[in-house]
């Protein structure tokens, strides 16, 4: 009787700390957030949107425990460009292949690993990043609200595209492309709501 007493007691254990320090998940509103992009160039930048498809952030309550959100790539669009013709012609190669091929990769996911707190309201971020089905680990600063029942969240993500097997244009892979070299870095801006 006694073994068994011992045996629940253990397993009521185990219970609570398979449970102990699991929060609550908050579910992204995807049409109160929003992402958008910047490119640079030799002669200038790019910018544009990219819609979220899902996502969710974990949290005990004051603190950030995990979450993951994904990207449409499909959804790209350019923002600086207002020739129709022009703005087409770049959304589609940014579409193709020379870049993030949506028609194979149509998403992009970032999982959240680790939240490390860096002061008042501010965070740094451990996850993985997949572009193109390339997993990649990525670190970036954040900014954190927690707001009645939602998440607010801010953080501009540097990203080296070429990890992603995105070279064209880059001066890291081809010679003499003089002011046509397109940086190797482009970043999300990423403004999160997520409720519970």
């Amino acid at each position: 009787m006694k073994l068994r007493n011992t045996v629940v007691a253990v397993l009521a254990m185990l219970v609570v700390f398979a449970f102990a320090g699991k929060g609550v998940d908050y579910k992204v509103v995807k049409n109160q957030s929003k992402v958008t992009w910047t490119g640079s160039k030799v002669t200038g930048t790019h910018t544009g949107g990219i819609s979220i498809a899902d996502g969710k952030l974990n949290s005990d309550g004051k603190n950030i425990l995990g979450g993951y959100f994904e990207i449409d790539m499909n959804t790209i669009t350019v923002t600086d460009i207002t020739d129709k013709e022009m703005n087409g012609n770049l959304v589609g190669h940014l579409k193709s292949d020379d870049f993030f091929g949506t028609s194979k990769y149509g998403k992009s996911t970032l999982v959240i690993n680790k939240v490390t707190p860096a002061g008042k309201g501010k965070v740094v971020v451990n996850g993985d990043l997949t572009i193109k089905g390339i997993k990649h680990p990525i670190t970036f600063p954040a900014t954190v609200q927690h707001v009645g029942n939602q998440i607010k969240a801010n953080a501009d993500i540097k990203i080296d595209r070429t990890k992603y097997d995105i070279k064209y244009g880059s001066g890291s892979f081809f010679d003499n492309l003089g002011d046509k070299a397109i940086s190797n870095e482009f970043v999300l801006n990423v403004n999160l709501v997520a409720q519970k």
